[in-house]
C-alpha cells in the first residue's frame, strides 16, 4: 500500500504523539490569532464560538492526512480546497494564497519547534523529509510561490512573520475566548507554552518575552513520560472537554471520517 507519508519518516514520529502535536497546537493558536487573515476564521462565527474546537480540527486534519494512505491523503486534501472555495462563495472574496502558505508554514514551523523542544534536534535530512509532506499538500492545494528546500523555506517564513502578522482585535478577542474556555489557571499554561515554541515576532506582537515558567516544568513532564505518569498530568493540565480528542492523538488514524478544517466552521 503507498501512503501519502512513508511508515519511516520522521512526520509520522511528530505527528503521531499528543505531546508533540499539543504543543504544534499551542503555537499555532497564537499565530492563528495575529494573523492578517484571520477575519476569514470569523466570517461563519464558529471559530469564537469554540476556537479550541476549531483548531483541534486543523490540527486532526493534518495528522489525518499524515497516516493516511496516499489516495485518501489527496482525497482530504481536495476535501478542504473545496470546503475553502464554498467559504470563498458566501463571502464573495477569495482567501489570499498567501493565507494559505501562512498555515502550511506554521504546522512545519511548529512541528519542528515541538519535537526539538520534547525529543532532540532534527537532522537537515529530517527537516527536508518534513517539509517535502507540507509542500506536497501545498502544491495539491494548487498554492504558488512555495519554497523548495528548509532553506528557502527558512526565508520564506522570515518574509511571513514581518508581513502577515499583527495585533488586531480579532486577535484580543481570540485571546478572550481562549482564556473563557480554558479557565484562567489553563490558559496561563497555553501562554507559557507558546513562549517555549513561537518565534521571537510572534511573543513581540502579543507583548510576550520569551522567559517561561513553564521551562521547569518540561523536565517534571519528561520525567511524568518515562514513570507513565503523563496522562494524569494531561488530566489535570487539559480541558476535560477535549480529553476524547487529546487521547485520539496516540492512537493510529484509521479512517477519513474526521470533521472540516478551523476555516470552514
Amino acid at each position: 500500500m503507498k501512503y501519502f507519508v512513508q511508515p519511516d519518516s520522521i512526520v509520522r514520529k511528530i505527528w503521531g504523539k499528543s505531546d508533540t502535536i499539543l504543543f504544534v497546537f499551542a503555537g499555532a493558536s497564537a499565530e492563528f490569532a495575529l494573523n492578517k487573515a484571520v477575519d476569514w476564521l470569523y466570517f461563519t462565527g464558529k471559530l469564537p464560538a469554540d476556537p479550541l474546537g476549531r483548531l483541534f480540527s486543523t490540527v486532526m486534519y493534518a495528522r489525518l492526512i499524515v497516516f493516511s494512505e496516499e489516495q485518501k491523503a489527496l482525497q482530504a486534501i481536495d476535501r478542504i480546497v473545496s470546503i475553502h472555495q464554498t467559504v470563498e462563495e458566501n463571502r464573495g472574496d477569495r482567501i489570499p494564497d498567501w493565507a494559505y502558505r501562512d498555515v502550511l508554514f506554521m504546522l512545519i514551523h511548529y512541528s519542528i519547534a515541538a519535537y526539538e523542544l520534547l525529543e532532540r534536534k532534527l537532522t537537515d535530512q529530517e527537516k527536508e523529509d518534513l517539509l517535502d509532506v507540507f509542500l506536497r499538500m501545498g502544491t495539491r492545494m494548487h498554492l504558488k510561490d512555495l519554497p523548495h528546500d528548509h532553506q528557502s523555506w527558512k526565508e520564506s517564513q522570515q518574509v511571513h512573520l514581518e508581513n502577515d502578522l499583527h495585533y488586531s482585535h480579532y486577535t484580543k478577542d481570540l485571546y478572550k475566548q481562549y482564556r473563557k474556555h480554558l479557565g484562567a489557571f489553563r490558559y496561563r499554561i497555553l501562554v507559557e507554552s507558546q513562549k517555549l515554541v513561537c518565534p521571537r515576532q510572534v511573543l513581540s506582537h502579543l507583548g510576550l518575552n520569551s522567559f517561561s515558567w513553564a521551562t521547569p516544568l518540561l523536565a517534571t513532564y519528561k520525567l511524568s513520560r518515562i514513570l507513565r505518569l503523563d496522562g494524569v498530568v494531561k488530566q489535570l493540565l487539559l480541558p476535560s472537554k477535549y480529553m476524547k480528542e487529546i487521547k485520539a492523538l496516540d492512537r493510529p488514524v484509521v479512517n477519513a471520517n474526521t470533521e472540516s478544517p478551523t476555516t470552514s466552521g
